[in-house]
């Protein structure tokens, strides 16, 4: 039986992508006028990458960021939004919302960050399969 092994520095180096996408993702919010909540808020098996308040919707915005240290048509960050990670993203904002007796309104995005830049933003992610990407 073989078994894939990593080494520790790809593992970090994997890692440290993922931290320098929410740390893009983070300023593009910050500019866009949203006040940043919570970043990697652990709910069990579940994280919500980002929880961020968007003032000009009035609603409370649970952010998964996506990121692409390089562009390329074969690793787009959109291939890793399957329909399991949209219901872990949906289970966690709901779990957030209950353990924080939150009452106001609040949505899905996701922010594609690709080469150190915001790719698009999906605002208000769909669960059923349809279309979701909107470019920037």
């Amino acid at each position: 039986m073989n078994e894939v092994q990593f080494s520790s520095s790809s593992l970090a180096a994997h890692i440290q992508t993922g931290r320098d996408g929410e740390d893009v993702a983070i300023r593009y919010l910050l500019i866009s006028g949203y006040k940043v909540w919570e970043r990697n808020v652990r709910l069990g098996h579940d994280e919500i990458d980002i929880v961020a308040f968007d003032p000009e919707d009035s609603v409370l915005v649970f952010v998964e960021v996506k990121t692409r240290s390089k562009e390329s048509a074969d690793f787009r960050p959109d291939l890793d939004l399957t329909i399991q990670k949209k219901e872990k993203m949906f289970r966690a904002a709901r779990t957030w919302v209950t353990l924080h007796n939150f009452s106001g309104g609040y949505r899905l995005d996701v922010l594609f960050v690709i080469a150190g830049k915001v790719q698009s933003h999906i605002k208000q992610l769909s669960f059923e399969g349809e279309e979701d990407h909107h470019p920037l």
